[in-house]
């Protein structure tokens, strides 16, 4: 293949949040113009602003707007973009985009169409690797996408197998299925979270390896026929099938291991005639061998941890690329220094099983200069998360000389990230990186499942930050704690399904709390003084009680009282105790936990449902979300309807307990 100049001035990154600004800050080193596009929903984003300019190029829901093909095209027209970078997610992998977007004479940044759409689709990935001598995982790619067919090909695989979107990646369309009388709901779980998220409802089916670890290999390729990688990255620490935590190089792997891997991912990108930015993945079990997973044909989210060890910008290696330059190195000059870690911070209630979570961003501080971390993101203070796009919000990466200084300093880093109006997973992904498996390397695929569930029921705060919140609910102004005298102030707080009573009462100059939660009323009541050592604006305190100082920073909407405190967030809930009183027996009411697109209704008033029974399926944040039954009764109210949107909290369905009102 022979490389031609294709020089551009203009770039158009159809994309947005932390990786379009991701994209646009190497873009304008090289001297580019930028140009965004956004949605409706992301008319005051970050991306949107900090390009030379920016187009809106339609409504929030995906299909009209990022994945709207003909919008972007034109968005490229009116502002004289004449090279479109995709980015991740969206359209970065659709062959017809790149295809699109050659035939209108603009640059795509990016492999071949042919390429896209060979490994876009993982039954076809499946079989070019075989041909080209890649050890592949036992499974199914057959064009019969019939149940039967399907069943039938389980069986000869033999259980546990795994279900797989054909067109798509990042877990979703992705089943874990133990037994064949669960293989029916599995496959059509699959199906319909893989049309919405791909629009393609193709499956595969592949033996499920447990307790592997995730390995991928970064390739890079030019147009002169030159392929070279850049490493390995280890992405075991996942949750949904969908990483957390990534790092580079894998503990796991050593120079020969990596060698073989890697000459197989260069192998196989010369096999495809790929160009561009690439990553093989692969399972990798402890006895040394790995399996051909899928390739992703274009930047990783995780790009970060092999730009931090190898010193290399991967998005300028893609512009050169794509302008038609050779690669800059050989093999053999490419260089490790240290070790990397990325963790993802998402929008996620983790208690909930990590359920994607929109909101307004009440307080966004990023990590201070001093811990030395990346941090890419897409947030700023006043905008909002919307729920209809992909949960991560942001990513911190730490880089030093050995593993153990990396985790180390990205945990500091992590409790020092302040993000406050929207639930993240930033508390968990703290205690996953000082969890004994993961600092000892010793991680595999199930590590979140295996050693992460008393995390998983979420962490209960000190009586500190629980004092603090009730004194945030009470709107103490902290201007001599006696403005209130020295009556009792009582104040009922709840954090998910605890709930505590506080009392405060003014001192001198500080403020006596006494905590019971309510949940332990055999425990010993806690009690602690607080004094107001240092106040800076309406947001931040620093507390003195039972002799330490602690910063707390803290913010309030209709939703509660936000607050980070002792390296973590948290939202307290102001309650009346005459409405706690009443809900105690639960009403039955089943409520939408995050707004989203209805997909599914399974039931009608009047009918009878049993305890855990699925009622309404949302789709939100790319993932499908099924809402269950709290008890066995009948179906007395429904406003849910296939298609419409749900606002969250908004009451979609009642469940009346059999024996009140009608016989079952």
């Amino acid at each position: 293949m022979t490389g031609q100049a294709r020089p551009f001035n203009t770039l158009l990154v159809a994309n947005r949040g932390e990786i379009a600004i991701r994209i646009m800050r190497t873009a304008r080193r090289l001297g580019l113009r930028t140009v965004a596009i956004y949605s409706e929903a992301d008319r005051a984003s970050l991306h949107a602003v900090q390009a030379d300019t920016a187009v809106c190029v339609g409504p929030a829901a995906p299909r009209e707007s990022y994945l709207n093909i003909e919008a972007i095209l034109q968005a490229a027209r009116r502002t004289g973009a004449d090279a479109i970078h995709p980015g991740y997610g969206f359209l970065a992998e659709n062959g017809d985009f790149a295809a699109a977007v050659t035939g209108a004479g603009l640059v795509f940044v990016g492999p071949p169409a042919e390429a896209i759409r060979a490994m876009g689709n993982k039954a076809e990935a499946k079989r070019l690797m075989r041909a080209a001598g890649m050890p592949c995982v036992p499974g199914y790619q057959g064009l019969d996408q019939g149940d039967p067919a399907l069943q039938a090909a389980a069986s000869g695989i033999g259980f546990p197998v795994m279900v797989k979107a054909a067109a798509g990646g990042g877990g979703r369309g992705m089943r874990l299925v133990h037994g064949s009388s669960d293989l029916a709901a599995a496959l059509a779980s699959a199906r319909s979270e893989a049309l919405a998220a791909f629009g393609s409802d193709e499956l595969i089916l592949e033996r499920a390896l447990l307790a592997p670890r995730h390995i991928e290999i970064q390739v890079f390729a030019d147009t002169h026929g030159h392929v070279i990688h850049l490493g390995e990255r280890d992405c075991s620490v996942q949750r949904r099938h969908q990483k957390l935590i990534e790092e580079a190089p894998s503990p796991a792997v050593g120079p020969e291991l990596r060698a073989r891997m890697g000459k197989a991912a260069v192998d196989a990108a010369n096999a495809i005639g790929y160009v561009g930015a690439g990553t093989m993945e692969f399972l990798l079990d402890r006895s040394g061998a790995f399996y051909f997973m899928e390739m992703n044909t274009r930047l990783q989210v995780e790009h970060a941890v092999t730009e931090a060890i190898t010193g290399l910008d991967l998005v300028e290696w893609q512009l050169r690329v794509a302008a038609g330059e050779p690669l800059p190195l050989t093999q053999d000059e490419v260089a490790f220094d240290g070790h990397a870690i990325e963790a993802r911070l998402t929008a996620e209630d983790v208690s909930a099983g990590f359920l994607p979570q929109g909101g307004p961003v009440l307080c966004w501080r990023p990590p201070a200069d001093g811990h030395d971390v990346r941090v890419d993101h897409g947030l700023s203070e006043g905008a909002v998360v919307p729920p209809d796009y992909d949960s991560m919000v942001a990513k911190l990466v730490a880089h030093a000389r050995t593993r153990d200084e990396a985790r180390r300093k990205l945990h500091r880093a992590l409790q020092d990230c302040v993000l406050l109006g929207v639930a993240s997973n930033q508390g968990f992904l703290a205690e996953c990186l000082e969890h004994p498996a993961f600092c000892r390397g010793d991680v595999d695929t199930g590590f979140i499942a295996e050693h992460m569930g008393a995390a998983l029921a979420g962490t209960c705060p000190d009586s500190t930050t629980v004092a603090a919140a009730a004194l945030a609910a009470a709107g103490w102004p902290w201007h001599g704690a006696t403005r209130l005298g020295h009556a009792v102030v009582p104040v009922d707080l709840e954090l998910g399904r605890r709930r505590w009573h506080v009392q405060l009462q003014a001192a001198d100059d500080s403020v006596d709390v006494t905590v019971r939660q309510e949940a332990q009323v055999d425990s010993q009541v806690d009690s602690v003084r607080l004094a107001l050592v240092r106040k800076h604006g309406d947001s931040v305190w620093w507390l003195e009680g039972n002799g330490q100082m602690q910063r707390v920073v803290q913010a309030r909407n209709s939703a509660g009282i936000h607050l980070h405190s002792a390296g973590r967030a948290w939202c307290f809930v102001p309650v009346d105790p005459r409405r706690a009183r009443a809900q105690d027996g639960g009403s039955g009411a089943v409520t939408a936990p995050l707004t989203g697109r209805i997909a599914a209704v399974g039931v009608a008033v009047g009918d009878t449902v049993q305890a855990g029974q699925t009622l309404v399926v949302l789709e939100a944040m790319k993932m499908e979300h099924r809402l269950s039954a709290p008890f066995a009764g009948r179906i007395t109210e429904l406003s849910a309807q296939v298609g419409g949107q749900a606002r969250a909290g908004s009451k979609l369905v009642q469940v009346q307990p059999l024996g009140i009102g009608a016989a079952a």
